[in-house]
C-alpha cells in the first residue's frame, strides 16, 4: 500500500500540468497507440492544458486588483476561506486516497465492460471532487476508513454517471467531441441548471430573450467580436472597482486577451485528445466486440468549457455580485476570498444547459455562486473539521466553497446536523 501511495503521491505533485500528459499517454498506449502517436497525444493535451492554465492565472491577475478592492469591504468575518486549491490537496494526505485512486480506475473499467458507463474518466487530479466528500465523511464519523473510502467511491460513480448524463450536450454545445464533464461537483448539479432552463420557459416574456456572447459578432459587427467585449468588460470592471486609468487599460486589455486565448488553448488540447478518444473507440469496439466502443467519450476537467465567451463575461459580473451578496447577506461568518478566484467554473454549466442564453445563464450562475458560499458559511465547522482530519493545522474556523457546492458535501453536512 506504502508503495502504490508513494507511486500516486509522486505523480500528483507534479502537478495537473505535468501530471495530465503522462496520463494521458498512458491512456493512449492502454488502447494501442504507437509510442511516438501516444507520447505526441500526450504533449498536446498537456501543451494545452498548460496554456489553458497560464490564460486562466492571467485571468486571476487580471482581477486580482477588482478582488482586492472588495476584500477591503469585507472586515468583522470569523471564518477563514482557505481556497479550494488547498482544501483539494489537503484531501489527497487522508489514508484511503491512495487505495480510492486506484479503485476508482478498476470500478470506471468494469463499468464499461457491463455497460454503466461511457465514460472513460482521466482527470486525476480532480479525484478531489470525490475525495472531499470521503475525507468529509472520514472526518465527522471519528476518522472512519471505511466510511470515507465508500463515499469517495460513490461520489466517483455518481460522477461518472453525471459525466454521462452531460456528454451529448457538452459535445454538441462546446464542440468538443469525444469528451464530457468528469468534473463531479459540477456535472451533478447539471440537471438543477437544465430544470432551471425548463423554468425559464413558463415566464412569459422572459422566455423569448434570448443573447448569445459567442453570436453577436454576426449582429453587431465589431461590438460583438470576442477580444471587443472583453475589452469593455475588462475596462467596466476596472471602473466599478475604482482603478485609475492606467489600471483600467491593463484590466481592459487582459480581459480581451483571455477572451481570445482561451479558446485557443481549448483547441490545442483538442488536437492531442481527438487521436486518444479516436483510438479509444477502436480499442473498446474490438474489446466489447459491438458498437458500445463508437459512445465512448473522454472524461475531462470542466475548464474545457471556458473557451465560450458567456463564462467570461459572466464570470466579470459575478465578481461584484458575490462581494455585494457576502456583504448584504445576514449571518455570513467568512468573506469569499477563495470563491471569487474560482467563479469562471460556476459558469460552465449553466451556460450549457440555457445553450448559451446569456441571460438565463447569468442569473442561474449568479444563483449557484451565491447558494454555494451561503452553504459554505453555515458548514464551516464540518469544513474545520475536514482539515483538522487531513493533518492539515488551522487555527480558528475554516470554510471553502466546495462543502457548499459539491452535492456529496452538503448531504453529509446536513446528516451530520440532523444526527450527528
Amino acid at each position: 500500500m506504502d508503495v502504490l501511495m508513494d507511486f500516486f503521491q509522486t505523480i500528483i505533485n507534479m502537478g495537473a500540468t505535468v501530471m495530465l500528459p503522462i496520463v494521458m499517454m498512458i491512456v493512449g498506449l492502454c488502447f494501442r497507440m504507437k509510442f511516438g502517436d501516444a507520447l505526441k497525444a500526450g504533449l498536446m493535451v498537456g501543451i494545452g492544458f498548460q496554456g489553458l492554465s497560464l490564460t486562466i492565472n492571467l485571468l486571476l491577475t487580471v482581477v486580482n486588483p477588482a478582488v482586492e478592492y472588495y476584500s477591503a469591504m469585507g472586515t468583522g468575518y470569523t471564518v477563514a476561506d482557505v481556497g479550494w486549491a488547498a482544501v483539494g490537496a489537503s484531501s489527497f494526505s487522508v489514508p484511503f486516497a491512495a487505495l480510492a485512486i486506484a479503485l476508482l480506475f478498476i470500478i470506471n473499467v468494469i463499468m464499461i465492460r457491463l455497460h454503466w458507463t461511457k465514460t472513460m474518466n482521466v482527470d486525476i487530479w480532480n479525484f478531489i471532487h470525490f475525495l472531499i466528500p470521503g475525507t468529509l465523511a472520514y472526518a465527522l464519523t471519528g476518522n472512519n476508513f471505511f466510511v470515507g473510502l465508500g463515499v469517495t467511491l460513490l461520489a466517483g460513480i455518481l460522477a461518472l454517471k453525471g459525466a454521462d448524463h452531460c456528454a451529448d450536450d457538452w459535445q454538441e454545445y462546446y464542440g468538443l467531441e469525444g469528451t464530457t464533464c468528469s468534473t463531479g461537483s459540477y456535472n451533478m448539479v447539471y440537471p438543477v441548471f437544465q430544470l432551471l432552463d425548463k423554468l425559464y420557459d413558463h415566464i412569459p416574456g422572459f422566455r423569448n430573450i434570448d443573447i448569445d456572447i459567442s453570436t453577436l459578432s454576426d449582429k453587431i459587427g465589431l461590438l460583438g467580436d470576442t477580444s471587443i467585449i472583453g475589452l469593455i468588460v475588462g475596462a467596466i470592471l476596472g471602473i466599478i472597482s475604482a482603478r485609475d486609468v492606467p489600471g483600467i487599460i491593463t484590466m481592459a486589455v487582459g480581459f480581451a486577451a483571455v477572451l481570445v486565448l482561451i479558446p485557443r488553448m481549448v483547441a490545442i488540447m483538442m488536437e492531442g485528445i481527438s487521436p486518444i478518444g479516436t483510438a479509444a473507440t477502436s480499442f473498446m469496439r474490438r474489446w466489447l466486440g459491438d458498437d458500445t466502443g463508437d459512445e465512448l467519450v473522454i472524461g475531462m476537467d470542466v475548464c474545457l468549457g471556458l473557451g465560450d465567451p458567456n463564462c467570461m463575461v459572466i464570470t466579470a459580473i459575478a465578481i461584484p455580485w458575490i462581494v455585494l451578496m457576502a456583504l448584504v447577506i445576514p449571518g455570513m461568518s467568512y468573506f469569499p476570498m477563495g470563491a471569487l478566484t474560482g467563479l469562471q467554473y460556476d459558469t460552465v454549466m449553466p451556460v450549457l444547459a440555457d445553450r448559451g442564453n446569456f441571460v438565463r445563464a447569468l442569473i442561474s450562475s449568479l444563483l449557484f455562486s451565491t447558494v454555494a458560499c451561503v452553504l459554505a458559511s453555515v458548514f464551516a465547522p464540518e469544513a474545520t473539521a475536514m482539515m483538522n482530519a487531513t493533518g492539515i493545522e488551522v487555527t480558528g474556523m475554516v470554510t471553502d466553497k466546495f462543502f457548499g457546492m459539491n452535492v456529496l458535501n452538503v448531504i453529509i453536512e446536513i446528516l451530520h446536523r440532523l444526527i450527528g
